[in-house]
């Protein structure tokens, strides 16, 4: 798959965009354990064509953790544009527009999901950020705002239409935010459509390496992307690509390797912010494991992790989880 002259390979696997889970630690991780390619958080224009410190942070990049495409949000084409222009200068290899994020602070004043709602002003600002920038611009969005409005189909290619050079769509609509199953086949449908030319990437509820490859092989996507499954699980890239490049399951991996590798999350955090903002960051994400579910009483240590403050704190109840839960 191709991105302009960005070539990610056959059957490229993703890390998608979050708020508060994407930072440059983050991704240079899933990029050592086999992403094909990274997004950073996703970045209000906005606030960025306002110099905001918090959010100008955001548009650093780390060499070894191209390709990366930085993302951004917004609801007036001027502002789009603008904030373009700003992340161009960054010089991430992709801008993707942000037009997917379901939550009501962003969808609710129209940016994000709530373009589904105004397809003229999505395609209008579409059309602008290609025409304003050199690098490739990519989208992000779902299948319509509800039930009743899934145009996902017509939309991209009306997308494509403005000059895109990839789509991803996560399988819900807006009302649905994440709740309920992620549905592929209208992903499935654009890529049926002859006249679609650019590299189609689905997203929603790839969890496991067999949902990965049933994606590819029952969809037909360029791309897969995976999201909140990396939570405390960024290996979940090393297991996908084993899957997808051999066609077996990647040898169990021990309880104390996946242990080392969230003590190695925790300095990565650390060490780009400060104790107490790396700690803040980072404690949510190792608390929801997939790795810990299941585990009996369990509850009481999760909440413990939840609390820490401190690297060694923090530490102390990894070594306790070590010593009592290991499988």
């Amino acid at each position: 798959m191709k991105i302009r002259n960005i070539d990610l390979g056959e059957q490229p696997v993703v890390l998608a965009p979050m708020e508060d889970v994407t930072d440059p630690a983050f991704r240079l991780m899933c990029k050592r354990f086999g992403a094909d390619m990274v997004y950073t958080e996703f970045v209000s224009a906005d606030a960025l064509i306002r110099s905001v410190n918090k959010t100008m942070a955001k548009l650093n990049i780390d060499e070894q953790e191209r390709p990366v495409a930085i993302q951004i949000y917004g609801r007036d084409v001027a502002t789009m544009v603008e904030a373009a222009k700003i992340v161009e200068e960054a010089k991430p290899d992709i801008l993707d527009l942000n037009f997917g994020c379901p939550v009501k602070r962003v969808a609710g004043k129209g940016a994000g999901a709530g373009m589904l709602q105004n397809i003229p002003l999505m395609l209008e600002i579409t059309k602008a950020v290609v025409d304003a920038v050199k690098i490739p611009v990519t989208v992000k969005t779902r299948l319509g705002w509800d039930h009743d409005h899934r145009i996902i189909v017509d939309l991209a290619e009306q997308l494509q239409d403005c000059g895109i050079e990839a789509l991803t769509v996560h399988g819900r609509t807006r009302a649905q935010m994440y709740t309920g199953e992620a549905d592929w086949t209208l992903i499935g449908d654009i890529k049926k459509n002859p006249r679609i030319h650019i590299p189609i990437i689905g997203n929603g509820d790839v969890t496991t390496p067999q949902r990965a490859k049933e994606c590819f092989d029952k969809y037909g996507v360029d791309g897969i992307m995976i999201g909140r499954a990396s939570f405390g699980r960024p290996w979940i890239f090393k297991e996908v690509k084993h899957y997808l490049e051999t066609g077996e399951e990647l040898p169990a991996l021990s309880f104390d390797w996946k242990m080392e590798v969230l003590r190695q999350q925790v300095i990565d955090s650390v060490n780009l912010l400060d104790e107490r903002r790396g700690i803040l960051h980072v404690r949510r994400h190792l608390a929801n494991s997939p790795m810990f579910k299941g585990i009996p009483n369990f509850k009481e240590t999760r909440i413990a992790m939840l609390r820490t403050e401190t690297v060694k704190d923090l530490f102390s109840i990894l070594d306790y989880i070590k010593g009592n839960y290991a499988i």
